[in-house]
């Protein structure tokens, strides 16, 4: 499951990650307007109706003898999604450790286990005011499902490009880190940049 879902995502089966990605676009689009109860209705009965019909027309095909009478939907009948008590139990723990994780971060960013990470975390949330001025969960919601069709790809053509332009960001972010890290501890010398420390003169 974990593999189809990845070749999903990078577009291994372009026609299959297109039609995903549209039914999950025009779904969340049209909670704009409807109800999710309705909208959730309305894609049942479109999926069954064009289901059934298609079954009775196999059964039809294998009535006159033009067909094997082969399910047309076996495919997806044979298609195990079960999963086995040990699989569950780790997939629940790791629920589990993950959930218990998120709250003890929270708990640090809350009281101020870390000024820094606080402070961060104070920014993000302000940010985040703003955004939801802009706009809705769902919008960012939808912004996400496109994210996820595009962005692994993206990533994937272009990753030297894009790893350099982080890293240049990531040298920024840890020098204006170690600014306020100095502050915090009353100042200091700023850290010296030539690699291994400072070097004697030559006489």
């Amino acid at each position: 499951m974990a593999s189809k879902v990845v070749d999903l995502i990078y577009w291994k089966d372009t026609e299959r990650t297109g039609m995903v990605l549209t039914g999950l676009v025009v779904g969340l689009l049209s909670l704009f307007q409807l109800s999710i109860i309705t909208v959730f209705s309305t894609v049942s009965l479109a999926i069954v109706c064009c289901t059934i019909s298609v079954r009775i027309y196999y059964g039809l095909i294998h009535a006159l003898k033009w067909g094997d009478g082969e399910h047309p939907f076996k495919t997806y009948l044979d298609l195990d999604i079960s999963f086995s008590g040990e699989e569950a139990e780790r997939c629940t723990q790791k629920a589990i450790v993950m959930f218990l994780s998120a709250i003890d971060s929270l708990k640090g960013l809350f009281f101020v286990k870390s000024l820094f990470e606080s402070l961060k975390f104070l920014v993000l949330m302000y940010l985040v005011t703003y955004l939801g001025r802009l706009c809705n969960g769902l919008t960012v919601l939808i912004i996400g499902v496109i994210a996820v069709f595009s962005l692994p790809l993206f990533y994937k053509r272009h990753q030297e490009k894009v790893d350099g332009f982080f890293a240049k960001i990531q040298a920024h972010v840890d020098n204006i880190k170690d600014i306020f890290q100095r502050l915090a501890q009353g100042g200091g010398p700023p850290p010296d940049s030539t690699p291994g420390g400072a070097k004697p003169k030559n006489q």
